[in-house]
């Protein structure tokens, strides 16, 4: 084998890597993120995480891919360690897909319309059909279905140049007495661990050994410990990815280390025990494409099989190998702030999923801090203020980190409805970090009241008491609005819930307006009759302003959501002009500070 042929090999290598990069990124874009979002939303017990692991990894081309983007997931607290041990099996599964695709490139035509079916010919309709779609083509969706072409295209291409650059070596001796080794189970398992751990892609490797099987020198006993090993080398990449997540994401990393061994030892022990007897003459027949990927198939397969009674003992042997870290826990009375996993930011849809998660967070957060400062204003110690400041401190790093994080997102390509909802996250934070500054504003008007021993009316205490039972009302709502999620999802019966409570915070937003400004004028006639000092008129109108701007932030949000959820801007307000009917509040123009 020549210099001519290793640079060959070499330049075969990087287009088959290059084309299936390409292939898999399109497949992706083109389903806009909702493949991954189903990693996410639809895992709710073992099996159906398998399945679906399998599902997505078959079409993004990469079970380390799929796995990085659990590792995600538990590290963020979106899922559970349990449960990800599903998705990882069925990863593991669902990558043996691309070796079937591998295949296309050892077609071989024949004469007339035959001739449509060799490798040449259906790469070049391949390539020059991805190129016109991706010249031509002005959605982005249509240019990357070019993409996916493109990349089958360059994949085959690479295929059938590693297949020529190798084909002098079937009659290459010492390239055979090399081979030879790997048929020995312990050198072909470690040859093919160096291989996908070098190559960073179980696909790859099983391709490269695909190519090298057109020599006709690659037999069942080479392929067998040689697909074990590259199964367990695959995990090299996940390991990596994981060596910088919490415990729960490196226990899912581990896990995908754990599931090769066990599966190889599962396979090969028995495997091997019955060939010493019975003397498998398969082993010894050479080995062609087709074969090696239904070889791989059908050797991940078994470790499905063998290994899903078993996720328990996985969970366990996981566990037990990266102990639990108490510093992991989220302690609610701390100064902690949000996790964003750098790793979705290339997965809007996991993105999405993440900040929706984060913003109802930041919602139980903010009701707090209002409700530890209207505590204050009732029975005031420093211990209350000195709370509410630090909800307002941690509420202000999510509104940071988030923001900045949607910042990042952005700059992917996103479609339409998903930048309508990050735009509508990013006015959300803003207003939920704004109920907070109020929070803190009546915190420190309770210390002022203790400080200076103020006592109001009775009459103003009762309407201070409604007053914040109404405000206490409207953050519970955009709570329970905020937790249905706002999200683009396909579930028609959390847009109806989520229209339903929009259009009950308006009108209670307007109830406690109308009962701000009875309030502000009945303080003034108290102080013209003369009950009550200023200083007391100025904390009481304070008090009730900034009642008022919680109020109205709360509005903003619930606006935002109808938005959000399809429901046109004019149509919210009609409905606001159409109830200003009611006896209780009518329109007018806010100040929305």
């Amino acid at each position: 084998m020549g210099v001519s042929n290793i640079i060959s090999l070499l330049s075969g290598i990087a287009l088959f890597l290059f084309g299936m990069s390409l292939m898999g990124d399109g497949l992706k874009r083109v389903a806009g993120g909702k493949l991954e979002g189903l990693l996410y939303r639809l895992t709710s017990n073992s099996i159906k995480g398998v399945a679906l692991g399998a599902g997505v990894t078959a079409v993004i081309q990469s079970s380390a891919a799929t796995s990085v983007m659990v590792i995600g997931f538990v590290n963020a607290g979106m899922m559970g360690f349990h449960q990800a041990i599903g998705i990882v099996l069925g990863a593991i599964l669902g990558t043996s897909a691309t070796g079937w695709i591998i295949c296309l490139s050892s077609i071989s035509g024949g004469n007339g319309w035959i001739s449509l079916l060799s490798t040449a010919t259906l790469t070049g309709i391949l390539s020059i059909t991805g190129v016109l779609i991706r010249t031509f083509a002005k959605r982005a969706t249509h240019r990357h279905v070019g993409d996916i072409l493109i990349g089958l295209a360059i994949l085959m291409l690479g295929m059938t140049t590693m297949s020529g650059a190798v084909d002098p070596l079937k009659t290459n001796q010492e390239f055979l007495k090399i081979l030879t080794t790997f048929s020995s189970p312990i050198f072909g398992v470690m040859a093919g661990a160096i291989l996908a751990a070098v190559l960073q892609s179980a696909s790859a490797a099983v391709g490269i050994l695909q190519a090298i099987a057109v020599t006709g020198s690659v037999t069942g006993a080479v392929a067998l410990p040689m697909l074990l090993g590259i199964a367990i080398g695959s995990s090299v990449p996940v390991l990596m990815a994981g060596s910088g997540a919490g415990t729960g994401g490196k226990r899912t990393s581990i896990t995908y280390l754990l599931i090769t061994i066990l599966g190889a030892i599962w396979i090969s022990v028995p495997f091997y025990l019955c060939d010493a007897v019975f003397h498998f003459a398969f082993l010894d027949a050479a080995f062609n494409m087709f074969q090696i990927a239904a070889l791989n198939t059908l050797c991940r397969l078994i470790m499905l099989v063998i290994l899903i009674p078993q996720i328990n003992l996985l969970d366990k042997i996981a566990c037990k190998l990266i102990p639990s870290d108490p510093e992991d826990a989220e302690d609610e009375g701390q100064n902690a702030g949000p996790v964003f996993e750098e790793r979705f930011i290339k997965y809007p849809a996991l993105a999405q999923a993440q900040c929706q998660d984060s913003l109802a967070k930041m919602a139980r957060l903010t009701r707090k801090s209002i409700l530890t400062a209207l505590d204050a204003t009732h029975d005031y110690n420093a211990k209350l203020l000195e709370k509410t400041a630090n909800l307002e401190k941690r509420i202000d790093r999510y509104e940071d980190s988030m923001g900045n994080y949607i910042l990042k997102i952005t700059k992917n390509e996103l479609n339409s409805t998903q930048n309508r909802t990050f735009t509508r996250f990013l006015h959300m934070i803003s207003d939920l970090e704004r109920i907070s500054d109020h929070a803190l504003n009546i915190a420190e008007i309770g210390r002022e009241i203790n400080e200076n021993r103020l006592q109001f009316s009775d009459s103003a205490q009762s309407e201070l008491n409604t007053l914040q039972a109404a405000l206490t009302e409207i953050l519970n709502r955009v709570v329970d609005l905020i937790a249905l999620g706002t999200s683009d999802s396909n579930d028609a019966s959390a847009r109806d819930k989520a229209k339903t409570l929009a259009e009950t915070i308006d009108p209670l937003e307007e109830v406690i307006d109308r009962i701000c400004e009875d309030m502000k004028r009945r303080e003034v006639e108290r102080m013209k009759s003369g009950s009550g000092s200023l200083t007391e008129s100025i904390a009481f109108n304070d008090l009730i302003t900034n009642c008022e701007r919680v109020s109205d932030h709360c509005d903003n949000i619930a606006l935002a959501v109808m938005e959000e959820n399809s429901f046109q801007f004019h149509a919210s307000h009609a409905y606001m002009k159409n109830s200003a009917s009611n006896s209780l509040w009518k329109t007018r123009p806010r100040n929305r500070n």
